[in-house]
């Protein structure tokens, strides 16, 4: 077919999904494969969320909610935000979405034209490129700090002119695990252009706190959910929060394109904001565990952890002594070593040379997966 988007033509793929299915190619062949590369919670739903899942079926709430999301939902969302972080947000400037990968969709969509630019930072989330090119604009890729893998206000600033539609930020960051501070997030704030705000991980923070930027400006987009916290990524819900005067714009999109978000997943999640944070509190210091236990295994193995990670579940780790090509060296360690990890390139240019594992697997698991990793490094030609 000639006639394709051109857009689509330069999007890449998900390549952690081209390791995991390369992986599970290699599990129903019977080679028992370690997972290292996917940031999927290995834990299962809190208990709270299965059964007032199983309640709403029985209650039969299986029909569409209000487009914008349930009412109750989106209370208790603004609830959890005062809560957290002491800001005010107005249930109506929420919507509720089936994952927060629509919120991204809907906020870009918002936002951009064809000449529109987004600022996006090198490394970073693989797919945020892609949806910005999903929505015919251009992203503007800004590299990181090398040194301690923190945004760079000035390069950023540089880089803001009036085809400038949006500033992309993620804290806890993929694939890093770094937290934005609170000058960055003021001085980004100040840059008189919407920020979206991924704060997906948030909750899963080890050392420091996280902050919203709604602490910093009520003219932002906040992209939020319950995959990462709550582990309930096959539930599909996310949200955004967006300034008042972009709502009904952003209603006419979701009713277009989504009608609504799962009526189930939405009782699920409004049990989760009022009963699960003892689950929470538990799987994180699971997390950081298995966080503290990867990091000094690493450093022992080679490798260079720059700077700590605070949060998610990630550890962007420089693999430069091993290797020049992180996609190559990833596939090698997949059908050598039978262990998954990510390529730093997925998350750009900026990324080629480092390699991400998440610790979102068992002690026992990552224990495993490290000494292969290990053994792998050792063998004569390495």
């Amino acid at each position: 077919m000639k006639h394709t988007n051109p857009q689509v033509e330069q999007m890449t793929s998900f390549i952690v999904m081209d390791v995991l299915e390369r992986a599970n190619e290699l599990q129903k062949q019977g080679i028992d494969i370690i997972h290292l590369e996917v940031g999927e919670p290995d834990f299962d739903v809190p208990a709270c969320v299965a059964e007032a899942a199983k309640a709403a079926y029985d209650r039969h709430l299986t029909h569409y909610t209000h487009s914008l999301g349930d009412p109750e939902l989106r209370r208790e969302i603004a609830a959890f935000y005062l809560r957290e972080y002491g800001v005010t947000v107005d249930p109506d400037c929420i919507v509720v979405t089936s994952g927060s990968s629509p919120s991204i969709l809907l906020a870009l969509m918002l936002l951009c034209n064809p000449d529109s630019e987004v600022i996006l930072s090198n490394p970073g989330y693989a797919c945020y490129r892609n949806f910005v090119l999903a929505t015919q604009a251009k992203p503007v890729l800004v590299p990181l700090f090398k040194e301690y893998l923190q945004y760079d206000i000035e390069a950023i600033r540089k880089c803001v002119n009036p085809h400038t539609a949006a500033i992309f930020i993620n804290s806890p960051m993929n694939p890093t695990g770094m937290l934005l501070d609170e000058k960055f997030l003021k001085d980004v704030a100040a840059l008189g252009v919407p920020v979206i705000s991924d704060e997906i991980y948030h909750g899963l923070v080890y050392e420091g706190r996280a902050h919203s930027i709604l602490e910093y400006t009520d003219q932002a987009f906040v992209l939020n959910g319950f995959s990462k916290r709550f582990a309930m990524t096959g539930l599909r819900l996310g949200y955004l929060i967006a300034p008042k005067s972009c709502m009904r714009s952003l209603q006419k999109l979701q009713q277009n394109l989504f009608i609504c978000a799962s009526s189930v997943a939405q009782q699920a999640g409004i049990a989760a904001l009022r009963q699960a944070e003892p689950d929470v509190e538990r799987m994180k210091l699971v997390y950081d565990e298995r966080r503290r236990y990867m990091i000094a295994r690493l450093r022992e193995m080679g490798f260079e952890i720059k700077v700590e990670p605070q949060g998610a579940f990630y550890i962007f780790a420089d693999a430069r002594k091993f290797t020049t090509d992180s996609y190559r060296f990833a596939f090698d360690v997949l059908e050598h070593a039978h262990v998954g990890i990510t390529p730093g390139v997925d998350f750009g240019t900026g990324g080629e040379g480092y390699v991400r594992f998440s610790y979102a697997n068992s002690l026992e698991n990552i224990r495993e997966g490290l000494d292969r990793i290990s053994r792998y490094l050792s063998r004569p030609g390495s």
